[in-house]
């Protein structure tokens, strides 16, 4: 049996309502589960965003975990909702911070009235010598690592799920994993 405060509908009511195109009733679970939105963005670090920006994915979360839920694995709407709010929080911070958007999230319009007041390392010169850097770490990494844990490693720093790793490389997940494990043991190695 499930509790609730006494006069309110439970979650589980609520979301059969909003499923049904009650908006009401949408609105109140959004409401209700907002402070669990609010504790999960809190908790993670988006490159080029701000809480605010977490706290909107949580939301879009929740609001799918509203669409979502069905309750035939015996999960109570919250922690389905937990689930959803993590799984989509934390897909927005993978994205943030694939190097493939580096060059987005690291840009700096040439147009900018404030550009006179960045010195030191963010100017072009700067950048320049820092992707110099990047790149002489990744050789030096390359020497290190195996083919394969280089390629794994990197793939992994790209924000790939292991599942995403095993297709791409064909192997099976215990190979992946072996393969993280060896190279972040060699990576402490390298710079100790």
């Amino acid at each position: 049996m499930r509790w609730c405060v006494q006069g309110s509908e439970s979650d589980e009511a609520l979301v059969k309502r909003a499923q049904g195109g009650d908006r009401e009733a949408t609105e109140k679970l959004l409401r209700r589960h907002m402070n669990l939105v609010l504790a999960r963005a809190r908790q993670f670090f988006l490159a080029g965003g701000d809480t605010d920006d977490l706290v909107q994915e949580g939301m879009i979360g929740l609001y799918s975990a509203i669409n979502e839920y069905d309750g035939r694995e015996g999960k109570s709407f919250k922690n389905f909702a937990y689930l959803c709010v993590t799984r989509q929080i934390l897909d927005a911070v993978k994205r943030s911070s694939r190097l493939k958007n580096s060059p987005l999230n690291n840009s700096v319009s040439l147009f900018d009235p404030h550009l006179e007041e960045f010195v030191g390392e963010e100017d072009p010169e700067a950048f320049l010598l820092d992707d110099e850097s990047r790149a002489e770490f990744r050789l030096k990494l390359m020497k290190v690592l195996s083919d394969f844990e280089f390629r794994v490693m990197t793939m992994y720093l790209e924000g790939m799920s292991y599942l995403d790793i095993c297709e791409a490389t064909g192997k099976d997940i215990k190979s992946v994993d072996n393969a993280l494990a060896r190279a972040k043991r060699k990576l402490i190695g390298y710079l100790k």
